[in-house]
């Protein structure tokens, strides 16, 4: 064999391999990738391997150190706007209506991140928030709810995380108070992984099931941030008044799973709380 054959040939397999390797991470980006509460999306093998430092609910992992654990989760110990917070002292404001277009979804992503429940929400579902249109990308719970409502928290929360056009964030957030079971909920917890993993949901979920059946929704709003890392500010939280219901034994089924889920309250500061 001549060395200009042999060339041609070590070329040939350089090609191949790279684009083996292409072809394998285009399928992690394509099926094994979750969007996360501040709407980007990453492989399963983030956080703390080869994505976002790890971070947790307690210890030396927990929110008081999530501002040094990397620089940027800086916001998490130095930002003015921060969530959650304890919604009091709100003024009324002509806030301009919630508007929900949301579809139902069917065979949706039931995920547990490692931080809590997340559900990946099927493309077309939108709010218009502010007089603004929000695409909803994925739903998740946190018990007992984040926010305390006049110092008070609620048993559960599940916060619905819109964003623009822009790539502005919105929350919407469902207060829960303990009293009947929720028919909703049990779709999604019949399914819900007990470790990092995710499953899919049989059938179709309405998240409209959920929302107020009042023609006027009332709700608190005020300018925040993400509640987990990286503490991203700048979002546009949206607190229902009105509350669904959840069992003690649903309370339950999710606190075996996630223990500790709730950032602690944060500095209201300057900020004010709107509601309608």
């Amino acid at each position: 064999m001549n060395n200009t054959l042999l060339l041609a040939l070590i070329l040939v397999s350089a090609s191949v391999t790279a684009a083996m390797a292409s072809s394998a991470e285009n399928h992690v980006d394509a099926h094994d990738s979750e969007v996360h509460e501040d709407g980007h999306k990453s492989s399963r093998q983030d956080d703390g391997i080869h994505g976002r430092p790890h971070w947790g609910y307690s210890g030396v992992e927990g929110p008081v150190h999530w501002g040094s654990l990397a620089k940027e989760f800086s916001l998490c110990g130095s930002g003015k706007e921060q969530s959650p917070i304890n919604i009091k002292g709100e003024q009324e404001m002509n806030l301009l209506p919630l508007e929900f277009h949301y579809r139902d979804s069917s065979h949706s992503q039931v995920v547990n991140n490692g931080h809590t429940i997340q559900v990946d929400y099927a493309q077309g579902s939108y709010a218009i928030i502010g007089g603004k249109k929000f695409e909803l990308l994925q739903f998740h719970f946190h018990s007992p709810s984040e926010h305390k409502i006049h110092g008070k928290h609620a048993d559960l929360v599940a916060h619905l995380v819109h964003k623009s056009a822009e790539g502005n964030l919105a929350v919407v957030a469902i207060l829960f108070d303990r009293g009947v079971k929720s028919r909703f909920l049990d779709s999604v917890w019949r399914v819900m992984p007990r470790h990092k993993g995710k499953a899919t949901v049989s059938g179709t979920i309405d998240i409209t099931d959920l929302l107020p059946k009042e023609k006027k929704v009332r709700y608190f709003n005020y300018r925040g941030s993400l509640t987990t890392p990286p503490c991203s500010e700048g979002v546009n939280w949206n607190i229902l008044l009105t509350r669904a219901s959840v069992s003690s034994a649903q309370v339950k089924a999710f606190e075996r799973v996630f223990p500790r889920s709730v950032r602690p309250i944060q500095a209201l500061n300057a900020r004010i709380i709107g509601v309608n």
